[in-house]
């Protein structure tokens, strides 16, 4: 089968969900049962001729053409059924990531035995109702920060004898952002930075004094919401608080030399969600890319990503342009 795997993979090559699995994306051969019926048919052949018995005749051309239905059986058990990729969420290193999957039956009658298999897991089985689906969920360490492909993904059956395997690749476009591991022993930055285009000059977005309402951010905390203003009908408003003892923060590539560059994206992981925590205001600088001071999920969601997608030699690249 290797040969065929390697031929599959020249022609099909990854691409966007849903798949529909058409007559010649589905192949099928025999599993090791279905050797040995065969073997056993032969053996059972050679017998009848050797006493020219007709039963003999009889009984193996029926198990035959119960072997070539089954097969038939199992071809059109996976025949226009179609797999479609659901969202993926991001994890972080030395998680597991999973990978969702839906397959969906568009015909009037059940299919029993249909897995999905990763490349290195063990296949995951379920029957599909008439005109229904079913879920699958399969997961692969990430051990490593940035874009983990699930890699090739076998739908397959073995329905209804066993004697018969049939199977199709698929190979999707989608990633799994894996986030830096948060780990590092500094404490977050202490001076207090400038927050251009917040509004809040050198204040901190803080939860004491208040200082006026501004535009709503997406990201920005539904409890800071002004509902007052938005049943008065002025639009989505958000109150603005200062308070000098919580400032606004910078979280620097530049702030943790000497260390290497993969333990500065730790600290730096660890600080984005520090300061999330504590609901500070907060901006990302790295070599080649500045994120604008911000907080809310939305923010922190952008600020993992950029470290999770930092790549040294891009960032050399631009200094030198």
């Amino acid at each position: 089968m290797a040969w065929i795997e390697a031929w599959a993979t020249r022609r099909y090559r990854p691409q966007r969900s849903p798949v529909r699995l058409d007559r010649q994306r589905i192949y099928i051969l025999p599993t090791g049962y279905g050797y040995l019926f065969a073997l056993l048919l032969l053996v059972m052949f050679l017998w009848a001729i050797n006493y020219n018995n007709s039963m003999g005749f009889a009984l193996t051309f029926l198990l035959a053409a119960v072997a070539l239905n089954a097969m038939w059986r199992s071809h059109g058990n996976l025949l226009e059924l179609q797999v479609q990729m659901g969202s993926i969420d991001p994890v972080f290193a030395g998680q597991a990531a999973s990978f969702s999957y839906s397959v969906t039956n568009p015909d009037p009658y059940p299919r029993y035995g249909i897995a999905l298999q990763g490349k290195h897991g063990l296949p995951q089985y379920a029957d599909l109702p008439a005109q229904g689906a079913a879920g699958f969920t399969l997961t692969m360490p990430a051990a490593r920060r940035g874009l983990l492909r699930p890699g090739r993904l076998q739908v397959l059956t073995r329905f209804p004898l066993g004697l018969f395997q049939a199977w199709s690749w698929l190979e999707f476009e989608q990633t799994c952002i894996v986030y830096p591991q948060p780990r590092g022993r500094r404490p977050l930055p202490s001076q207090a930075a400038s927050l251009p285009g917040s509004g809040a000059g050198e204040w901190g977005m803080g939860s004491e004094d208040y200082a006026g309402l501004r535009a709503y951010v997406p990201g920005d905390s539904p409890r800071h919401i002004a509902w007052k203003a938005v049943a008065q009908g002025r639009g989505l408003l958000v109150k603005r608080f200062t308070d000098q003892s919580r400032p606004g923060l910078w979280l620097d590539w530049e702030l943790l030399a000497p260390e290497q560059g993969e333990a500065r994206l730790a600290q730096l992981c660890q600080w984005v969600l520090k300061a999330e925590a504590e609901e500070r205001e907060y901006g990302l600088r790295l070599p080649g890319l500045v994120l604008s001071p911000g907080s809310g999920e939305q923010h922190r969601r952008r600020c993992l990503e950029a470290l999770a997608l930092y790549s040294p030699s891009a960032s050399a690249a631009n200094d030198r342009g």
